[in-house]
């Protein structure tokens, strides 16, 4: 069936400041570059970038960071109809460093958040019902009213014959208790058809003993462990029909319900930033997804998204055209 929308992401939004000191601890930072984040922004950027008709449902504050995050996505041309300004709220913020190659530490600003205001109401406003694929992010559901509205998305996602793509997005300091995200993710699962995380965020979903929690210096760089074999078995046993675990420099590996497994290399590149290199990598996949792509030919284009935002200093503001990606394919014999 012919739709207006191959894709409709939902959820958070924010301006993203990039430190322009490349290799300085945090505290000693002296300026930042600004550009578009969240993470269902970033994938619905992206995915338009390389062709797809992209929509995007998030809340932004009647502030000056909404106007900037909303002009950038209408010169982008996301089609921003469905963005609800919500009054005495503010546009999230997050600051972000870059220490290469294993040091990116990331402060959220998301008190009083605007796209944790998205409704139920907002939600029936938006295409559902025109969309191919609806994809939605873990941290959607940390909050009211967002929680519930995500639910509502999914469900009329599923009577509309939409796919509903769920990036697990496991961001532990936005949760009062890092246990409560793996069972709101637990409780979504049934109407997921794809999930996508790392090894770390499958754990989180499945987590239920607080000692596989483990921090470095804060919440916000908790790690969660455990056999995630077992998580894996776990998740798709709810529900979903694939889960894509995203494994770095490794490439993704696709767990499908029938029990195969399929392995997509990544490509070499010296890293920069890995910041936004997940959002790059669903984009990719999502267009594949979209197209009727095999698993491995998607995850490829994934792949290969990914691997070119992690050489650039930010996220949205670098997603690759589809003439991009082909010619930094091409020296490897393309996606297959």
């Amino acid at each position: 069936m012919d739709k207006a929308y191959d894709l409709l992401s939902i959820g958070r939004s924010g301006i993203d400041l990039y430190s322009n000191d490349i290799g300085a601890p945090f505290e000693q930072i002296t300026s930042f570059a600004a550009y578009v984040g969240g993470s269902p922004t970033n994938i619905s950027v992206g995915a338009n970038r390389l062709g797809l008709k992209t929509a995007l449902l998030t809340g932004l504050g009647q502030d000056p960071v909404g106007d900037f995050i909303l002009h950038f996505l209408n010169n982008e041309g996301i089609d921003t109809r469905y963005i609800v300004r919500k009054p005495g709220r503010r546009s999230a913020a997050v600051l972000l460093g870059i220490q290469p190659p294993d040091r990116f530490p990331l402060v959220f600003y998301r008190d009083n958040c605007a796209d944790t205001e998205i409704t139920i109401d907002d939600v029936l406003a938006a295409p559902i019902a025109q969309a191919r694929v609806v994809q939605i992010a873990g941290t959607n559901l940390a909050k009211e009213p967002a929680r519930s509205a995500t639910f509502f998305a999914a469900e009329m996602a599923r009577q509309h014959g939409a796919k509903v793509v769920l990036d697990i997005d496991f961001r532990p300091d936005q949760w009062h208790d890092v246990r409560a995200f793996g069972v709101m993710i637990r409780a979504l699962l049934p109407l997921v058809d794809t999930a996508i995380g790392t090894e770390d965020e499958i754990n989180a979903a499945m987590l239920s003993d607080p000692t596989q929690v483990r921090l470095t210096q804060s919440l916000s760089d908790a790690r969660v462990v455990g056999d995630v074999e077992h998580a894996i078995a776990a998740l798709l046993s709810r529900g979903p029909q694939a889960l894509i675990q995203k494994r770095g420099a490794q490439g993704v590996r696709i767990h499908l319900a029938s029990g195969e497994v399929i392995d997509a290399p990544g490509f070499p590149v010296e890293v920069y930033n890995i910041l936004g290199a997940g959002d790059a990598f669903a984009a990719g996949f999502l267009y594949g997804y979209v197209k009727g792509w095999s698993w491995y030919r998607a995850a490829r284009l994934g792949n290969a998204c990914g691997a070119i935002v992690v050489t650039k200093h930010g996220c949205a503001n670098f997603m690759p055209t589809m003439a991009e990606v082909e010619a930094f394919v091409q020296p490897y014999g393309g996606l297959e």
